[in-house]
């Protein structure tokens, strides 16, 4: 599904960044992520965009910049990789692949806005595009389980069918692959996050149909031909979780292993998402020391009742108050400037996300559990600023992706 023309952005970004299936030991390697963010950091301290990398007077600019690692020479010799990334394009397009550079206005906004900066400057995928900022169940476990275990998340699986929730996985064998077929073979929607193989991974009969009937998204941050690597495997996992509205720990050892690293890592710094694990009588140690990290008991069968009510209860016990309620009741009413101008800052992502799609403020205040007036006065000074326009006939507000792009890169 390569037939959306890439952007500048995202050109100048695969010359940096992408292997193009090389030897990553090949001179000169292709940046880092992290290098990548200090390029992109230096860029717009430049009021430049990765794409004036591609203009005649780029040895100019790039022999301004001072930091050690991002050498002069290394940044002109990636850049001049056009060749290669000319054929590259052609053998995506022809395996049904597309790409999304992270300045991109159809990149997941959930990763940048949970992620910034560890979010991928590359995304490479096939399918359908918009299930990426749909949000969904993340279900997740180890590789190795017993048959029950595999039924248990299959029997969720389907329930997330029948509710309207898409499950978003890992695709590896075990809990991953049964999440995800569970819920296709039902009818429903799933993403795969991938950490290597996408081009085998998206011609696999167990995912051909789903991908063409539009019900299925594989991605990865990694070259499409990549085998597979313990590190890129973990790596993967933070963005699982951050394209999700809530995630599912089904079964994970202790201290070790990527499903145990990830919902680590997903309770330490993804606090918005609520993290479940699976809890029973014969639950293994790793979910009980998860349980004890602050993952919630997920709910237990049967789950006759609204699935998502369910679960937005079950995340609700014992929470600590959430910034939108806490502004609801305290501060806001003593008229500290410097409180309001932190929690709008803290606020703001969660207002953006609600407005990929245009509401009004009265809608809006009711999913943020906000005041009425509080969320005009939110919606007001973003407008101003440049985040949000505002729309008349009827009023409606609406996140300004031009504005938010660049800040973004």
């Amino acid at each position: 599904m390569l037939n959306h023309v890439l952007s500048s952005d995202t050109q100048a970004i695969l010359l940096l960044c992408a292997s193009f299936g090389q030897n990553r030991q090949l001179e000169p390697q292709p940046l880092t992520l992290s290098e990548y963010n200090s390029l992109a950091d230096w860029l717009r301290s430049q009021q430049l965009r990765p794409a004036d990398l591609l203009e005649p007077t780029a040895k100019e600019v790039v022999e301004k910049i001072t930091n050690p690692k991002l050498h002069p020479h290394r940044l002109l010799t990636l850049l001049e990789r056009g060749a290669m990334l000319s054929l590259a394009v052609e053998k995506w397009t022809n395996q049904g692949l597309w790409v999304l550079g992270r300045g991109d206005s159809n990149y997941p906004k959930r990763l940048k806005q949970r992620l910034r900066h560890s979010a991928p400057a590359i995304l490479y995928g096939v399918g359908n595009i918009e299930l990426l900022s749909r949000g969904g169940l993340a279900i997740v476990g180890s590789r190795d389980v017993d048959g029950e275990s595999l039924s248990y998340t299959q029997r969720v699986a389907q329930t997330c069918f029948a509710h309207d929730i898409q499950v978003i996985s890992g695709g590896a064998r075990g809990v991953d692959q049964a999440a995800m077929l569970g819920v296709l073979e039902s009818g429903g929607t799933s993403i795969g996050v991938l950490a290597d193989s996408l081009t085998k991974a998206s011609v696999n009969g167990k995912y051909r149909t789903s991908i063409k009937e539009g019900r299925l998204a594989l991605i990865s941050s990694y070259d499409p031909d990549a085998g597979f690597n313990t590190g890129n495997a973990m790596g993967r996992n933070k963005y699982i979780y951050a394209l999700a509205d809530r995630a599912l720990v089904v079964s994970s050892s202790l201290g070790k292993g990527g499903t145990w690293a990830g919902a680590v890592e997903a309770l330490e710094k993804i606090r918005d998402i609520p993290i479940f694990v699976r809890m029973h009588p014969s639950v293994s140690e790793g979910n009980q020391q998860l349980h004890d990290k602050g993952a919630k008991p997920f709910p237990s069968e049967p789950w006759e009742t609204s699935f998502k009510e369910l679960l937005a209860t079950s995340a609700s016990l014992d929470e600590p108050v959430q910034i939108p309620q806490a502004i609801a009741h305290s501060h806001l009413q003593n008229g500290d400037d410097g409180t309001k101008d932190i929690i709008y800052e803290a606020v703001l992502p969660l207002i953006l996300e609600h407005l990929q799609q245009p509401q009004n403020v009265e809608a809006l205040a009711e999913s943020l559990n906000v005041r009425r007036s509080q969320m005009q006065d939110w919606l007001d000074k973003a407008v101003v600023e440049g985040h949000v326009r505002k729309t008349n006939k009827p009023v409606t507000y609406v996140m300004n992706q031009s504005a938010t792009q660049l800040s973004f890169l």
